[in-house]
């Protein structure tokens, strides 16, 4: 064998379990991923897809290449060609897929939040490494290359001491009052609502950027308590007008005051039936001598306030080009834009990555862990009304 064909790339043989809307992006990350990281490793093949809604599989199997498409993904679990497994179902499916795959030795990238509770998050955690296989969670705001800036100048003391910050994720997806009555409402299926889909994005771009929480206070509340049933498989957020009614069993909204470690303060806020806000993600953090902003909608921009003036400080927002995070990876210079599925991208480099060099890169089932025990709190806290620690 030559040199050459040593530095070849060696084939990952991948599934998708799942595939709505997210199996969708994990599909299409797989697809683009060497147009942006032509270096890796690692070259992912679709392997085998698997959906339990009829003719969804098959489907997915004829758009995106893969050989394989079954309704049952335990027939999948020990085929030798699948070294690794994106699970993107519902959040109810997540223990027990993400444990049986990591026991037959594949490698997981397993959308958050890794199942209902904290206890199904370390299952999987748990599993992982006493099967010693790599996993990287779908905490994908993260990646976005003004993020990845932002944390960068809190970590220089460019913002000096943090001190305060709010963070919300707010979204219409479920404001329609005739929305369909799919899983996500349904607390066996989608566990706690809006805290475990928004939420859990929003305290895992805090603690990403402001470390620990420490302790908190939560209020949460239902806005829409009953919704139609749907009358046939849904993907999306789908609407069932004239459908029988029947109940949210989960939450609609999240407010929580935190405290963290450092000794910074915060909010987190989430909401997913919030009229006229279409993803509204983002935080301004503040410190002792300045302040960072970001909003998800306009990605590429970083609102930034530093300097020593304390009072009257101008902001400035910066276009974030290369040099910030995986910015280069997409774009040429600064101003030209990035997207959501770009995000799903840098996420699938870090899962490939990991199994390559054998370590963690981005987000782990640790962060999952984390962010499960601080919803575990939220929801003790609202039983109790008080300030609870972690």
């Amino acid at each position: 064998m030559t040199a050459t064909e040593t530095a070849l790339p060696q084939r990952l043989g991948v599934a998708v379990v799942g595939f709505g809307w997210m199996g969708r992006v994990h599909s299409q990350a797989y697809a683009r991923l060497r147009h942006h990281f032509p270096d890796l490793r690692l070259v992912p093949d679709l392997v085998a897809v698997a959906d339990e809604v009829p003719g969804r599989a098959e489907q997915a199997a004829a758009q995106f290449g893969f050989g394989t498409a079954t309704r049952d993904w335990r027939a999948l679990l020990q085929d030798p060609r699948i070294d690794a497994v994106s699970i993107t179902t519902p959040n109810a499916m997540h223990r027990e897929v993400g444990v049986a795959f990591a026991a037959a030795g594949k490698h997981l990238w397993i959308e958050k939040p890794v199942g209902l509770t904290v206890e199904d998050a370390r299952a999987v955690r748990n599993a992982a490494a006493v099967n010693g296989i790599q996993a990287t969670v779908g905490f994908n705001y993260r990646n976005a290359p003004a993020v990845q800036a932002a944390r960068s100048l809190i970590g220089t003391g460019a913002i000096g001491a943090l001190t305060h910050a709010r963070v919300r994720f707010f979204s219409d997806y479920a404001a329609h009052p005739e929305g369909a009555l799919t899983w996500r409402y349904q607390r066996a299926l989608g566990g706690n609502g809006v805290l475990g889909d928004l939420g859990s994005h929003a305290i895992d771009l805090a603690r990403h950027l402001l470390g620990e929480i420490d302790t908190l206070v939560a209020d949460t509340a239902v806005f829409i308590p009953t919704r139609p049933r749907p009358s046939a498989a849904t993907a999306g957020h789908t609407l069932a007008a004239g459908g029988e009614p029947g109940p949210v069993e989960n939450d609609d909204y999240l407010s929580c005051l935190v405290r963290f470690a450092s000794g910074a303060h915060g909010v987190i806020e989430a909401c997913r039936v919030s009229v006229a806000e279409q993803n509204t993600y983002g935080f301004t953090i503040h410190g002792t001598k300045g302040m960072l902003s970001w909003d998800f909608r306009r990605m590429g921009e970083l609102r930034v306030s530093r300097g020593d003036a304390y009072q009257d400080q101008p902001t400035s927002t910066v276009h974030v080009g290369p040099g910030a995070g995986d910015y280069t990876a997409f774009q040429p210079g600064a101003g030209n834009s990035m997207g959501f599925d770009d995000l799903k991208i840098i996420e699938a480099r870090d899962f490939l990555a990991s199994i390559a060099a054998g370590t963690p890169q981005g987000a782990t089932l640790d962060d999952a862990v984390h962010t499960a025990a601080v919803l575990d709190a939220v929801a003790r806290s609202v039983k109790s009304g008080s300030w609870t620690g972690l």
